[in-house]
């Protein structure tokens, strides 16, 4: 089963892109300063501390697809191309 949700709350982007956790949403790793994992879907963005990303999300995080960004480049290609 997934996990429970405690709570929903609204906030707005600013046109910088930046939202505000709101302070009662801070817990379990969202401190000042501290540094969280955004992590992308097709639908919806998940807010991760940092510390609470394992392995096998890190994978999921360094997937083909979005190293593919840097990757897919003819430089890439042709140093590849003889291996």
């Amino acid at each position: 089963m997934g996990e429970e949700i405690q709570e929903i709350k609204t906030v707005k982007i600013t046109e910088k892109g930046q939202i505000c956790i709101p302070s009662d949403a801070r817990t379990n790793g969202f401190q000042e300063g501290s540094k969280i994992s955004v992590i992308v879907y097709k639908n919806k963005i998940e807010l991760r501390p940092l510390k609470k990303v394992g392995e096998a999300m890190m994978s999921m995080i360094a997937s083909e697809r979005v190293l593919a960004k840097d990757w897919n480049t003819k430089e890439e290609d042709e140093a590849w191309k003889d291996l």
